[in-house]
């Protein structure tokens, strides 16, 4: 496991890192979420050693991060970072040989991970040449090519059209399920909650929430409920404890100020006429990123 353990970071007089906490755990993928200046990258730099953490802790299985470990790492920066003028299968199997591989070894490497990337037709394309999709699959290929323990990529959808996101988060799901523990950033909320098993938010470089998904969203649901049933559903308007936020014949999306008001809905929901769906409402990660923010 990868863990960090009050990392801060400051330059000048301003601090962008304070007291950042939270754990990488092997075969799960883990979203790391907040906005601009939020302190996203300077955390993966730190993790990476390309920059120095002012105190606190980097740890992998159990000891402080050295230069042996981040060998075993793998890197996606936001920038790019190849090398235009050499074609897509060079580039990576030359990261591959720096990694120790041999040229063979390396060559198959590389080879089957750019086809699974989609970029099979394209091995002998200069890197320039590649539209910035592409460009962003061969930078994943260059950070995987290797097997890494630990994965950090810093906004690896940018770019991607709906296609070579489904292509990219499987190969990363893959990853994950082969041991290997996951850190990614992205601003494509929307894909964060799809992909990842824990989320970590972070916002003026300081932890607002951390765990794993189904928990987070479980500890900031509210008492809403939606249901969907044959009769009209307007008879929900004068019961106690409810306020009705939507209502459409027998469509409702309704709060509820106690479990047992819940229940109690149910029951003469079932006596009013047939139930189609009765189910809490639980809140999307954007609502959850927009509440422990403000």
């Amino acid at each position: 496991m990868l863990k960090l353990t009050d990392i801060t970071k400051s330059y000048g007089g301003r601090r962008v890192l304070d007291d950042v906490s939270f754990d990488v755990r092997p075969g799960r993928l883990t979203g790391f979420v907040g906005g601009n200046g939020a302190g996203k990258t300077t955390t993966m730099r730190i993790v990476l050693g390309v920059l120095a953490k002012d105190s606190g802790s980097v740890t992998f299985e159990g000891t402080e991060v050295v230069a042996s470990d981040r060998r075993r790492f793998g890197y996606m920066p936001e920038e790019r970072g190849l090398y235009p003028k050499m074609k897509v299968l060079e580039q990576i199997v030359y990261l591959a040989r720096l990694h120790g591989f041999s040229k063979p070894d390396a060559s198959a490497r590389a080879t089957a991970l750019l086809e699974e990337l989609g970029l099979g037709e394209r091995l002998n394309d200069n890197v320039e040449t590649l539209s910035l999709g592409n460009q962003q699959r061969a930078q994943i290929a260059a950070a995987l090519v290797h097997d890494p323990s630990v994965l950090i990529l810093d906004e690896p959808f940018s770019g991607l059209d709906p296609l070579a996101v489904d292509v990219v988060a499987q190969v990363l799901q893959q990853r994950a399920a082969q041991g290997a523990a996951v850190l990614f950033s992205s601003h494509q909320l929307d894909v964060v909650e799809r992909l990842c098993d824990d989320l970590v938010i972070i916002a003026g470089g300081a932890i607002r929430a951390a765990g794993a998904r189904d928990d987070l969203r479980a500890a900031h649901s509210t008492h809403r409920y939606e249901l969907i049933s044959a009769g009209d559903a307007g008879w929900l308007r004068t019961e106690p404890g409810v306020e009705v936020a939507n209502f459409d014949g027998g469509y409702a999306l309704f709060d509820v100020d106690s479990d047992e008001t819940a229940q109690r809905i149910l029951r003469r929901a079932v006596e009013h006429g047939d139930v189609a769906s009765f189910a809490p409402q639980h809140p999307t990660l954007a609502q959850i990123f927009k509440e422990v923010i403000q």
